[in-house]
């Protein structure tokens, strides 16, 4: 793990969905669609598990930190900056400074 401060960001889940993707930007969050159910946690963890995946980090640095039970939720990442967060996310500048938050 890092020393420096998490990063935090806005997403939308689209649990049941044919596969497991970022999907891109939709207002002020990012668009994950995960295969799993919206039961149980299921969701949850894959899409924190599909955000380790994508960034390269452990599951245990990503998070859901608000939003368990619904499909607006806030995960926080650790030992990601915001730069590398945007690369490897497929985002531009101007699109993360819409789903990160400080």
């Amino acid at each position: 793990m890092s020393d420096q401060t998490p990063i935090r960001i806005r997403i939308k889940a689209v649990p049941g969905a044919s596969r497991d993707a970022i999907a891109g930007v939709l207002g002020d969050r990012l668009k994950v669609r995960t295969s799993a159910p919206p039961e149980g946690g299921k969701a949850n963890k894959a899409i924190c598990a599909l955000l380790a995946r994508t960034l390269k980090l452990k599951a245990a640095q990503v998070r859901v930190l608000k939003g368990h039970t619904n499909p607006e939720k806030t995960i926080e990442i650790e030992g990601c900056t915001r730069e590398a967060f945007a690369s490897k996310a497929g985002l531009d500048h101007a699109h993360i400074e819409l789903v990160l938050f400080d």
